[in-house]
C-alpha cells in the first residue's frame, strides 16, 4: 500500500490516531505499537545521530523503506519530524501541546513503553496518559522466547551474526538493503559470474561477511558476498557483489533492492579461481534452493 510521506510543516491538522515512535526497522514491538494507528509520526534523522553524533547507530531502515513498511501495514500516513537540536531543546508539554495536539489534532496516540520524549527525554508515557486532549495506549516491550525485541539487538544479529533469519523473525519482514549499482574490478565477469555491486552505506547496518540467498528488486534470485574478498588483491574495501541468476542487463547506476532471505556460509579465502568458481557454483545452487521453498 502506498502511504503518505508529509514533513510536519506541512501537515494539515485533522482527527488522527497517531502512533510515535522512530521506528527503526518497524519489528514486531513497533508493529504493536503501530496497530490500530492511521498516522505515524516519526523523526528524521533519527535522534541518535543528532544526539550522540560521534556514536551514532547503524540503523536498520532507512526513511523509505520504513515508510514502505509502515504502509504495508495499512497506515494511511507518515508525518515526519525534521529532527535537530532545537526541536530536542522542545518540552515534553511543548512537544503534545504543540504537535500533537497543535498540528496533527491526535485524539488517540500510542507509544511503547520505553519511550522517551521531550528536552533531556524527561517525557513518559505516564505524562501522554494524563492528558485528557487525547486517549493514550502503552504498549508493553515485547518480549520472543525470553529476549525483549529491540532494533539494538536485531542490528547485533544481523551486522555481527549474519542471522537474517532470526533477524527477519523478529522484524516481521526480511532485512533488506538497497544502494546504487557501481563498477568494480569486473573480475565476475572473466569466471562466467557477473556481479552488481554496491558500496555500503556507513550509516546503514550491512549483514556480517559471507554468502547470502536473496532476492534482487523483489524478485529476482541472487547469490550475494558481502566482504573484502580474501582471494584476490584488491583495493576495494568491503564491497556488496549479487550475482543475479539468470538475468541480463546493464545495471550500472541504477539503485537496486536486497532482500535477505538465508546465509550460505561465511567468507572463505580459496586457493585458486577454480576452487572459487566451484564453490559459487554451489552457492548458486543453494541460492535456488532457498528462493524455491
Amino acid at each position: 500500500m502506498t502511504v503518505a510521506v508529509t514533513p510536519l510543516q506541512d501537515v494539515e491538522r485533522r482527527a488522527r490516531r497517531v502512533a510515535l515512535g522512530t521506528f527503526d526497522g518497524v519489528h514486531l514491538g513497533h508493529r504493536e505499537v503501530i496497530r490500530g494507528a492511521d498516522t505515524v509520526l516519526t523523526f528524521e534523522p533519527h535522534p541518535a545521530v543528532v544526539l550522540h553524533p560521534d556514536s551514532p547507530p547503524q540503523l536498520l531502515t532507512s526513511l523509505e523503506r520504513k515508510a514502505q513498511l509502515i504502509g504495508d501495514m495499512g497506515v494511511r500516513e507518515v508525518v515526519v519530524v525534521p529532527f535537530d537540536r532545537a526541536f530536542a531543546s522542545r518540552s515534553a508539554e511543548g512537544f503534545a501541546d504543540d504537535v500533537l495536539v497543535g498540528a496533527l489534532g491526535a485524539t488517540h496516540v500510542s507509544v511503547g513503553a520505553n519511550f522517551h520524549f521531550g528536552h533531556r527525554a524527561t517525557g513518559r508515557p505516564a505524562l501522554l496518559e494524563a492528558d485528557s486532549r487525547f486517549e493514550t495506549r502503552v504498549v508493553p516491550l515485547l518480549e520472543v522466547e525470553g529476549e525483549i525485541v529491540s532494533s539494538s539487538h536485531i542490528r547485533g544479529l544481523i551486522a555481527e551474526e549474519g542471522a537474517v533469519e532470526a533477524g527477519a523473525r523478529l522484524l516481521g519482514a526480511p532485512f533488506a538493503m538497497a544502494g546504487e549499482v557501481v563498477r568494480g574490478e569486473q573480475r565476475g565477469r572473466t569466471i562466467g559470474y557477473p556481479t552488481a555491486n554496491l558500496v555500503p552505506d556507513p550509516r546503514f547496518v550491512t549483514p556480517a561477511h559471507g554468502v547470502y540467498a536473496c532476492l534482487a528488486n523483489g524478485s529476482i534470485p541472487a547469490a550475494v558476498s558481502i566482504g573484502v574478498r580474501p582471494t584476490f588483491d584488491t583495493k576495494l574495501g568491503e564491497l556488496v557483489e549479487a550475482y543475479l541468476l539468470d538475468f541480463n542487463g546493464d545495471l550500472y547506476g541504477s539503485r537496486l533492492e536486497l532482500t535477505f532471505l538465508r546465509r550460505l556460509r561465511g567468507e572463505l579465502r580459496f586457493d585458486g579461481v577454480e576452487e572459487l568458481v566451484r564453490q559459487i557454483e554451489r552457492d548458486v545452487q543453494d541460492t535456488r534452493t532457498v528462493v524455491a521453498v
